[in-house]
């Protein structure tokens, strides 16, 4: 057991600087006399308190976190931390500590699906206090701990290559890892502020924009409003999150070598981005062709303004609306919710199995078929003017397959708790995405405050499957993992 002190060590000291974030909506609940500054003080107390206590019991336990110990901390943070950001969920809204950590992954995931009713009714602090969780988990608590543990004596390359995704882990965009996470967390904030900014100007007051800009770069979909974007009605406001959703939904990698470099054309060169925009402008275009057919709304361009920011919000995996689209014929959601799978870059703030993986996929089976016709061929499958390696290729068949396993699996698991069909496919193709709003009980019109607790934790535990990729948590659940 002594081999796993030097991950609590560092858990414990990631726990304490995660308390300090408390301090934010305590001061808001201070300031606004909201009533919740004794939720805020009893969970900076328990979470520095604890954070404390396991890095004291363990300081005498130096040494370069490894392979595995990386994969163990960063499930630990992941699960651990939803159970301090909940102390002010469960102290102040006395919903049960099942749905406060459910509202804790689902902020800290990105994903945004809430059990929350009545949004509009609930204390600032609690609000900001969602919406910054949603914030720190967009990038990714992992890189922003990359970014801080050398000052405290501890890597984090191990850490860094356990949480980002597969496809772009080894990128080095600058010599040392911190750096790159510092980079990359830099990027992050200024798109934050011109975003927040952007939304102030159009209309929002400063409090909704700061919220929004929030879950809209972390492509969270947390709301300070229960009808969300349809709150403010205005096209102008739309326009904006869906430009800093389709911002968010790429690379941010790439985004750091755009403003490094002065570049435009590192998006071009970027071959997810032409995917990326393409599938969405085919599926804009698509779906709002097929909308007109059924006049579900008075005009052509109220048609394309809904369905333009539904089809980037859900295929981005921000799960924002500004409509109930489930009243449109089943195709159009439940096809939106299938872009959800896929449609967002490696390296962004979205969930589903990344556009990078998809597009490999798709030429991998290209070149099966082609070798069927002509066996003697010798086609390699190239990304970017890159040949692919194949065992690239191997590691993206198995996740591809391990995800669909997860889905049918988790699935049946709810259908089986008594669930509807519908409702159980949709939130677990919403969970596993970092999604949000499904499909049935759980779409635009609802959220998941009527699942019963075993439903509740599935979807939890969906959630975070998908925002660590399904292998980050599987290898930790394996018996050979804790073998010495």
């Amino acid at each position: 057991m002594e081999r796993f002190f030097p991950v609590i060590r560092a858990f414990g000291m990631l726990l304490a600087l995660f308390s300090i974030t408390l301090i934010v909506p305590l001061a808001t609940a201070y300031l606004r006399h909201d009533g919740a500054e004794t939720a805020y003080k009893l969970a900076f107390f328990i979470t520095a308190g604890s954070g404390l206590f396991l890095w004291f019991m363990t300081r005498q336990y130096k040494r370069e976190l490894n392979v595995r110990d990386g994969f163990l901390l960063v499930v630990l943070i992941w699960s651990g931390l939803p159970v301090f950001a909940a102390i002010p969920f469960y102290t102040q809204l006395d919903i049960g500590f099942t749905r406060a950590y459910f509202e804790a992954v689902s902020g800290l995931t990105s994903t945004g699906a809430t059990t929350l009713p009545g949004l509009d009714l609930l204390p600032v602090s609690i609000n900001l206090w969602r919406h910054l969780i949603i914030w720190l988990g967009g990038m990714g608590l992992i890189v922003l701990a990359v970014a801080i543990l050398p000052m405290l004596g501890i890597g984090g390359r191990q850490m860094f290559n356990a949480e980002m995704p597969g496809p772009i882990k080894d990128t080095k965009l600058t010599p040392r890892i911190a750096q790159t996470a510092k980079g990359l967390w830099l990027v992050y904030l200024g798109i934050t502020v011109i975003c927040g900014m952007a939304y102030h100007l159009a209309g929002m007051d400063a409090f909704d924009a700061l919220c929004h800009a929030f879950s809209t770069v972390s492509l969270g979909g947390f709301s300070t409003h229960d009808a969300s974007f349809a709150y403010w009605n205005s096209p102008l406001i739309e326009g904006i999150a869906v430009l800093f959703m389709l911002i968010a939904g790429m690379n941010f990698a790439t985004h750091y070598v755009v403003i490094a470099n002065i570049d435009l054309r590192a998006y071009l060169r970027d071959p997810e981005v032409l995917w990326f925009l393409g599938v969405l402008l085919a599926s804009v275009l698509f779906i709002t062709f097929y909308l007109w057919n059924f006049h579900i709304y008075d005009s052509n361009l109220t048609t394309l303004r809904h369905v333009t920011f539904n089809v980037v919000s859900i295929g981005t995996t921000a799960g924002f609306t500004s409509a109930d689209y489930s009243f449109w014929p089943f195709f159009a959601p439940l096809w939106i919710l299938f872009l959800s799978s896929f449609v967002p870059c490696a390296g962004s703030t979205g969930g589903g199995i990344k556009m990078m993986r998809a597009v490999l996929l798709y030429k991998q089976v290209y070149r099966e078929l082609l070798r069927a016709m002509h066996p003697a061929a010798v086609r390699p499958v190239k990304l970017g003017g890159r040949s692919i390696p194949p065992n690239m290729l191997s590691a993206i068949l198995a996740f591809s397959f391990i995800y669909m396993v997860s889905l049918v699996v988790l699935t049946l698991t709810l259908s089986f708790s008594g669930m509807e069909i519908v409702t159980a496919f949709s939130a677990t193709v919403a969970s596993l995405n970092n999604t949000g709003p499904g499909l049935g009980e759980v779409g635009p019109s609802g959220n998941y405050a009527d699942l019963s607790q075993f439903q509740t934790w599935v979807c939890a535990f969906a959630m975070l499957l998908g925002r660590l990729e399904i292998f980050t948590l599987l290898v930790v659940l394996t018996p050979s993992f804790w073998k010495k």
